[in-house]
């Protein structure tokens, strides 16, 4: 797995993984992406990896989706050093505005904490929300990116395929 990118997700609705499956067409050819379900494999083969996609839901009021709470003791266990990662969320900003992508900036966080380099970094323009843990220091931009399937998903596609445009550049080089 160390010579491709690995596309880790949670997904309870269909949403995330729809999304991973749309970054894995998107993807340019000549790197492969193999997409890995964390309620299938868990968060171990994390471990191999050298350059990683998260891709995780925030459910309720900013809280991580059961796969990832299942695997969040072991997550929080990975040594991040050495190791790029980009994140993708899927939230609610009308539904949870207080809480939109909290679940992306706990996993951001954890990544950074155990020496992790964040890249794929997305602004925060045309999203409206009230707070959000995935907010970099400035409030300028999202650890990730952010993606709304219940209010934005007219806008999926076009956002996904400009972000792996910036990802591909960022993981690869």
């Amino acid at each position: 797995m160390a010579e491709g990118i690995a596309l880790f997700y949670g997904s309870t609705t269909g949403n995330t993984a729809r999304v991973a499956e749309l970054i894995q067409a998107c993807w340019p050819q000549e790197t492969a992406i193999k997409l890995v379900d964390i309620a299938e494999s868990g968060v171990a083969p994390m471990l191999a990896a050298d350059k990683l996609i998260i891709g995780a839901p925030t459910w309720d009021f900013g809280e991580l989706q059961e796969d990832w709470r299942d695997e969040w003791s072991f997550f929080c266990g990975i040594d991040f050093s050495g190791k790029r990662v980009a994140l993708f969320g899927v939230g609610d900003q009308l539904g949870y505005p207080e809480w939109f992508q909290d679940a992306l900036g706990l996993i951001a966080q954890q990544i950074q904490s155990a020496g992790g380099e964040l890249v794929g970094y997305w602004p925060n323009e045309g999203y409206s929300f009230e707070a959000s843990l995935a907010l970099s220091e400035d409030g300028q931009r999202f650890c990730g990116l952010v993606l709304d399937e219940d209010s934005q998903s007219w806008a999926t596609e076009e956002r996904v395929a400009a972000w792996v445009k910036q990802v591909a550049r960022e993981l690869i080089d």
